[in-house]
């Protein structure tokens, strides 16, 4: 098993990430919510890990979640999400981030790959001028928070 950083403030991160990038290591970036866990957020995940050599992840705090999604989001808070997040092999340091947006947190961090879901368009992504380069995963279908919450409401 691999030595794993688990959460780092953003003055953390961004020192981390100097640091791997000064030693030649690959820095990757995404970010979400990942409210509820699920086999479409561990692939988009792997297949970030795997364009480098470090997964950083940037997850929304409690109070950005309420914003973006509404008052009976999330689901989990952010200590359990990001438990839940940094147990995973792919995911190397979890970084908590309050805007609604990641766009401070990239530029901190100054990634080599931004990665996000191929649901948003290029120029939608937050950030994406602070990394090296940004790319975009496919989805896999049928996978989604919302889905699954929608889901166990008619249960």
């Amino acid at each position: 098993m691999r030595d794993k950083l688990v959460t780092l403030s953003r003055a953390q991160a961004g020192r981390c990430a100097a640091s791997w990038k000064r030693r030649g290591l690959k820095v990757v970036f995404t970010n979400g919510v990942f409210d509820i866990l699920h086999a479409g957020h561990v692939m988009l995940l792997a297949k970030a890990r795997a364009l480098g050599d470090l997964l950083v992840l940037g997850l929304n705090t409690d109070a950005s979640v309420r914003r973006l999604k509404g008052p009976s989001r999330p689901v989990n808070r952010w200590r359990d999400r990001a438990a839940v997040l940094a147990a995973l092999e792919s995911v190397d340091a979890v970084v908590g981030f309050g805007e609604d947006t990641p766009a401070r947190l990239v530029s901190a961090l100054r990634p080599d790959i931004l990665v996000k879901g191929a649901d948003y368009a290029l120029e939608e992504i937050a950030g994406s001028r602070h990394a090296g380069r940004t790319v975009r995963i496919a989805l896999k279908k049928g996978y989604s928070t919302t889905g699954l919450i929608r889901k166990l409401g008619k249960g």
